[in-house]
């Protein structure tokens, strides 16, 4: 049965923090209070934008492809999410090139998660205004009224997998305690919901066996699992692996009585293994990357993998019982292609291909001919895609001599020194990538140089970079963010004048720019920080219930860690700050909640720089409005075009 795959991660001890030192009267980091009260959401709501540049950004915002497609049993129909209106609906297609049915609709967005094997209905997860506590619902393939599987107020149900007879919907709901997930199963036909497994933790279904026990995988941190196997019957719960190892674990069932497991324990980069008798026997060849995903189809003959080289993104296929190489039948050369779920008899295989210039096309392989057949092509209104820049793998060094990777957006013409906006990634855990990028693409277009950089913690780069900022070991890499405007500073000036150099970043990326503007005080002329943490302590105190464990195991403990935290916080910095500050952040965010921009707000009153906030009343941590995102880019270009631009 399809389960959704976990990713996995990885340490690197170096110089300690050169400018590591706090300034005197540090602020205290008690809970800070984050209910967005009415006057908040008025006294801060984002202005229009001018005419000229929001026009501008809607012809690139109208660039826009499918995503989570997946086939019907019999391969003739594909049900697919797509943003197309003002937010993720789900759509059908009767065949390739066919005109796109609209099966849901509203404001809420709502995204495919599965089909069921008989075909006989679809799982769709809707979430309310940004607030991240979604629902399941059942939708039938001709359309109709959504049925409720299990949608509270203020838990999140989460998909886990359909039974192979079409009769089950697994899924885990915080809905008992706000920090612990509960196993359950309704059955289709008459709703009837049962508790399948309930105890303390994150837990979720990894696979089922053929003798009908459950691999459950309990997460003790972030990428780390550790892995169970469940008797229902007798509710035995047998540990398997990872338990006390703060390993990664991701788990299917191979062709045989064997457990399929995706670690990086035995290695540096993320293989894939199987267990067999307590032992991890190699499948995949040991690599210098990632192999960060892997499927098997539902027949148990093949095992699809995603490989991670360097930010591109390969397809490889192997035979489920001899783990001999298959052949892929032939495709377009991409920056990315990325395997969907299979038909039940394993003929049919959605892959979506990012080409660098466009966004996504969703093609169907058929393993049986060989063949791959395009189904969906990406929008691209009024839009030449010769007229998109791809980026360059370049390198900067850190203060320690470590390489830095970046990936580098250049428009095709400038005046020099052209402005950079620098844009750290997510996570921290998360990494840039090639392909098409609809910031990269609007920056370049306004006349910048657009930089994103996978400084020390991010993924994609073997355990000991994913690994080398966990808690306070953050402290002797974070310099990687100075470093990289530094580097840009001397290396890309022009007859002796340096360029303007402004950063921005979203969540984790936000507290980066938060960094720059204080910590890292004159490195960077310009800030633009959406949905960051501005105080380590107080993000970690007022974020959600359930994400609590996953970041302590990667920022550190607010007790044991609490001054190796404020020495990480950009609020304990702020009297250093001199660059002008733009703020952006989602009223419902239950992350990051708008107390951290607000806090830092006040801080820098006193100072009179140009700082400013806008709260956006109807989204969470990430911007899912077509209108609110128009709003979340034009305001940023804005902020760089006047604070980078202007003599």
């Amino acid at each position: 049965m399809p389960t959704p795959r976990a990713v996995l991660g990885c340490l690197l001890v170096l110089a300690p923090l050169a400018r590591a030192a706090p300034d005197a009267g540090r602020p205290d980091a008690g809970p800070a209070a984050p209910a967005v009260t009415p006057d908040v959401m008025v006294r801060y709501a984002p202005p229009p934008l001018e005419p000229a540049l929001a026009q501008r950004i809607q012809h690139l915002l109208d660039v826009r492809s499918p995503s989570n497609a997946q086939l019907s049993p019999d391969g003739k129909q594909l049900f697919f999410t797509w943003a197309v209106t003002e937010v993720a609906q789900v759509w059908r297609l009767d065949g390739p090139g066919r005109f796109p049915v609209q099966l849901t609709g509203g404001d809420d967005p709502t995204e495919l998660v599965d089909v069921a094997p008989d075909g006989s209905f679809l799982v769709v997860s809707r979430d309310r205004n940004g607030e991240e506590n979604p629902g399941l619902y059942l939708l039938r393939p001709g359309g109709g009224a959504l049925e409720p599987i299990q949608h509270v107020a203020k838990a999140r149900a989460i998909f886990q997998a359909i039974s192979d007879d079409s009769k089950f919907v697994y899924f885990r709901a915080n809905d008992v305690k706000a920090d612990a997930y509960v196993l359950y199963r309704t059955e289709v036909a008459t709703r009837r919901r049962e508790v399948v497994f309930e105890q303390e933790g994150l837990w979720s279904l990894a696979g089922l066996q053929k003798n009908g026990h459950l691999v459950l995988s309990k997460m003790v941190g972030h990428h780390l699992d550790e892995v169970f196997d469940l008797d229902p019957a007798t509710k035995a719960l047998t540990p398997l692996f990872g338990q006390g190892e703060r390993e990664g674990y991701s788990v299917d069932l191979g062709a045989r009585d064997e457990l399929l497991v995706l670690t990086a324990k035995l290695g540096e980069f993320r293989r894939l293994y199987r267990w067999r008798a307590g032992s991890l026997e190699p499948v995949t060849p040991e690599l210098k990357a990632d192999v960060e995903r892997f499927l098997v189809d539902p027949t148990r003959t093949r095992i699809t993998t995603q490989v991670n080289e360097g930010g591109f993104t390969r397809l490889k296929a192997f035979d489920a019982k001899t783990f001999k190489p298959l052949p892929v039948p032939a495709l377009p050369s991409a920056d990315h292609v990325r395997a969907g779920e299979s038909t039940p008899d394993g003929r049919y295989q959605v892959v979506r291909l990012d080409l660098g210039t466009t966004p996504n096309v969703t093609l169907v392989l058929d393993w049986k001919k060989g063949t791959a057949t395009p189904w969906l092509e990406a929008s691209l209104p009024e839009l030449d895609p010769a007229q998109f820049v791809r980026p360059a793998l370049e390198h900067y060094p850190a203060r320690d001599g470590t390489p830095i990777p970046m990936f580098v957006w250049r428009p095709k013409a400038c005046a020099a020194p052209c402005p950079v906006v620098v844009n750290f990634h997510g996570g921290p855990e998360l990494q840039s990538r090639a392909g098409f990028n609809e910031l990269a693409q609007l920056f370049v277009g306004e006349g910048f140089v657009y930089v994103e950089p996978n400084v020390r913690g991010s993924d994609g780069f073997g355990k000991a970079w994913l690994h080398s900022d966990d808690g306070p070991k953050r402290l002797a890499v974070i310099t990687d963010i100075e470093d990289a405007s530094r580097h840009i500073r001397a290396a890309w000036a022009k007859d002796g004048k340096a360029p303007r150099v402004g950063i921005m970043g979203e969540s984790y990326g936000g507290y980066a720019a938060m960094l720059g503007l204080t910590m890292f005080a004159g490195a960077y002329d310009a800030v633009v920080e959406m949905v960051g943490p501005s105080n380590l302590v107080s993000f970690l105190e007022n974020t959600a219930p359930y994400r609590r464990a996953m970041r302590i195991s990667e920022y550190g403990d607010p007790v044991k860690d609490r001054d190796a935290l404020l020495q990480l916080s950009p609020v304990t910095y702020v009297s250093r700050a001199q660059a002008p500050l733009l703020m952006m952040q989602g009223a419902n965010d239950p992350r990051v909640p708008v107390s951290e921009a607000l806090q830092m707000l006040k801080a820098l009153e006193p100072k009179g720089q140009p700082n400013q906030l806008y709260v956006f009343p109807d989204e969470g941590h990430v911007m899912q409005r077509h209108s609110n995102k128009a709003l979340l880019y034009g305001h940023a270009v804005r902020w760089f075009e006047t604070h980078l631009k202007a003599p």
